[in-house]
C-alpha cells in the first residue's frame, strides 16, 4: 500500500526524523512495518556496521557493513550522528544519508533505545520528532514476550527486566503512545507523523508566500 489516499502537502517541506522507542514486545517492530506499508515518503534509517553480512543481506540496503578501521575513521571524522559498540561489535547512524534524505522531503524512521533517541535530538533537535510506545500493563507485555517463538523463562525475565529500564526513561519523548489495541495505536502514529510534518519550521515555501503577501516578492 502506499501513500497515495493521502492529502498532498502543499509546497515543499523537509523531512523528518521518526524515532520510534519501546521495551521489547511493546510493538514498536509492527507499528514501523505498518508505517513504511503505507506510506512511500518514510523510509527506514539503515545503519552502518562492523559485522558481516548475513545470507540475503545488501550492502546499503539493510547495512552499511564497514571495516572496523573505516568505521573508527568515520568516527573520528565526526560522521556520525550516534554510534555504539554492541556485542564486539560497532553500530552508527550516518549523518550524511539523513540529512539528504530529510532534504530531499523525506521522513526518516528510526527504531532505536532511549539513549540512541537522546543522541539524535542532541545532533539535530529541530528535525527529531521521539515516540514512546508502552503496553497497556505488565502482564499484558510479559504474555506477548513469553508467546514469541522459542522464547525461555530466562529470556522472557530478562527482557521484563530490560522494559522496567527502558519504560523508567518515558518523559524524555514528545509523544507516548499506549498500545492495547494494535490499530488505535497505530492511527495515533499516524497522527502524529501527520501533525508534524505540517509544523511551520518544515514549510519551506512559507517564507516566500508571506513575502509575497506582504508585497514583497
Amino acid at each position: 500500500m502506499s501513500n497515495s489516499g493521502h492529502p498532498k502537502d502543499s509546497g515543499r517541506r523537509r523531512g523528518l526524523m521518526l524515532v520510534l522507542s519501546s521495551p521489547s514486545g511493546a510493538g514498536k517492530t509492527t507499528l514501523s512495518k505498518m508505517l513504511l506499508e503505507e506510506f512511500n515518503d518514510v523510509r527506514l534509517s539503515v545503519s552502518a556496521t562492523t559485522r558481516m553480512p548475513r545470507p540475503k543481506e545488501v550492502d546499503g540496503q539493510d547495512y552499511h557493513f564497514r571495516k572496523t578501521d573505516e568505521f573508527k575513521a568515520m568516527i573520528a571524522r565526526g560522521e556520525f550522528l550516534e554510534w555504539a559498540f554492541v556485542f564486539d561489535m560497532y553500530y552508527g547512524t550516518p549523518k550524511a544519508d539523513t540529512v539528504k534524505r530529510l532534504e530531499a522531503g523525506q521522513d526518516v524512521l528510526f527504531d532505536v533505545d532511549w539513549q540512541g533517541a537522546d543522541a539524535l535530538h542532541d545532533q539535530m533537535p529541530n528535525d527529531v520528532v521521539s515516540v514512546f510506545v508502552l503496553p497497556p500493563s505488565m502482564k499484558a507485555l510479559e504474555e506477548r514476550l513469553t508467546n514469541r517463538p522459542g522464547s525461555t523463562p530466562e529470556m522472557v525475565a530478562r527482557r521484563m527486566e530490560g522494559a522496567k529500564r527502558e519504560i523508567m526513561h518515558w518523559r524524555r519523548y514528545d509523544y507516548v503512545i499506549i498500545n492495547e489495541d494494535l490499530n488505535i495505536a497505530y492511527q495515533r502514529l499516524k497522527r502524529i507523523l501527520l501533525t508534524e510534518r505540517l509544523k511551520r519550521l518544515r514549510q519551506l515555501d512559507l517564507e516566500d508566500h508571506v513575502r509575497g503577501l506582504l508585497g514583497e516578492g
